[in-house]
């Protein structure tokens, strides 16, 4: 026979252990935003565009579990919060791009890929990328 408050106790030691999941995540997700802000201080964003000229991308940075973040000649900076995939972003990483046009779009995917053990880590599907330009 089952105890009564087995259910109860179950249910709240796995409530607990997603309270503490969440916890973590958020952790995470505050030292991301952290981080983008950092990036950012100084600049205004501008109205998110589709697609960055390849040629025109000196870097990227990946911000771990949250976004992209690329520069452009001229230092503005896009920053792009991934529609799907974020979660696999981490430092370390290296992007590969693989597109068939001179632009890199929002509707692109790219790998990411573990260089120093030359096996791929996950892919991100881009968002759009919003401009953040010098004040």
């Amino acid at each position: 026979m089952r105890h009564p408050l087995f259910i109860p106790i179950a249910t709240a030691s796995l409530l607990a252990m997603g309270l503490a999941g969440s916890s973590q995540a958020a952790k995470r997700a505050g030292g991301a935003e952290a981080e983008i802000s950092k990036a950012l201080a100084g600049r205004i964003p501008g109205k998110p565009v589709d697609c960055l000229d390849l040629n025109r991308i000196r870097s990227s940075r990946i911000i771990d579990r949250a976004a992209i973040l690329y520069e452009t000649d001229g230092g503005m900076l896009y920053l792009n919060r991934p529609a799907s995939g974020a979660e696999q972003l981490r430092s370390g990483l290296t992007l590969v791009t693989d597109t068939h046009t001179p632009q890199l779009c929002s509707v692109d995917t790219v790998r990411l890929v573990d260089l120093p053990g030359h096996f791929e880590s996950g892919w991100v599907g881009l968002g759009k990328f919003v401009p953040y330009a010098r004040r």
